[in-house]
């Protein structure tokens, strides 16, 4: 089954619930070569494990800690059921955002239930970190399969709304440009009848996300080398 990674919000463009760069001066987000490492899931899980058993913090991890937006989505399940996905367009230091929104798309994702330690060994999670912000000329002016869209506009109220797909989910979906631009005005809030008109409209910011994923068996194991490395270098050590 798959998913809607997908966000709304009114107004301020900081926290999705789904879906690098750094922001100069003028606010423009710049691109950045910064790699979602299989640390970063393993990380997640960690953070994630060690809250549901009421285990102190995992320690600091190795990897950058560079600002950057990011998603942090967790999926249960062979048919990779979506569970939580929540994220943030504001550029957050890789160590506290992915604590942060571990915690925050397993536990407080309003569409679901939090996630509970009987699950956790049929989870797997996926770290997004976004990039490459460029805004585009028109509602079409993406790719599928490659670019994220980001979209604001005003609903059949006049209020303005906000919305995100992360880069893969169009493709998930089977969807053409078109139907995405659909499917997430209507994610989005709006309830009127979509016309050209309306999606002429849209501002329309495009973004690329690097990814990795990694399921609980994999986490474990990886859990159980670093166990072993640090019991040999205790050894060492004495």
């Amino acid at each position: 089954m798959s998913s809607n990674c997908c966000g709304t919000k009114k107004q301020k463009l900081n926290y999705y619930y789904c879906s690098t760069c750094g922001t100069s001066q003028n606010g423009r987000l710049q691109p950045s070569t910064i790699m979602a490492m299989s640390d970063m899931c393993f990380y997640c899980f960690e953070v994630l494990y060690r809250e549901l058993h009421d285990l102190e913090e995992p320690r600091t991890p190795s990897f950058s800690n560079d600002p950057y937006p990011l998603f942090v989505s967790w999926k249960i399940g062979k048919d990779k059921r979506l569970r939580g996905c929540i994220g943030t367009f504001s550029a957050m230091r890789l160590h506290s955002g992915l604590r942060e929104y571990a915690i925050t798309s397993a536990l407080r994702d309003f569409r679901f239930s939090p996630i509970t330690r009987d699950e956790i060994q049929r989870l797997t999670v996926s770290v997004s970190i976004l990039q490459g912000f460029e805004e585009g000329r028109g509602y079409l002016d993406w790719t599928l399969g490659v670019h994220g869209i980001r979209i604001e506009f005003y609903n059949e109220r006049g209020s303005k709304r906000t919305a995100t797909f992360l880069p893969q989910i169009a493709t998930e979906e089977g969807w053409d440009q078109t139907q995405t631009i659909d499917s997430l005005l209507r994610k989005g809030g709006y309830r009127a009848q979509i016309t050209p008109e309306t999606r002429r409209s849209i501002k329309l910011t495009r973004y690329t996300s690097q990814e990795c994923h990694m399921s609980y068996s994999e986490y474990h194991e990886m859990l159980e080398k670093q166990s072993h490395y640090d019991s040999q270098l205790v050894k060492l050590q004495c």
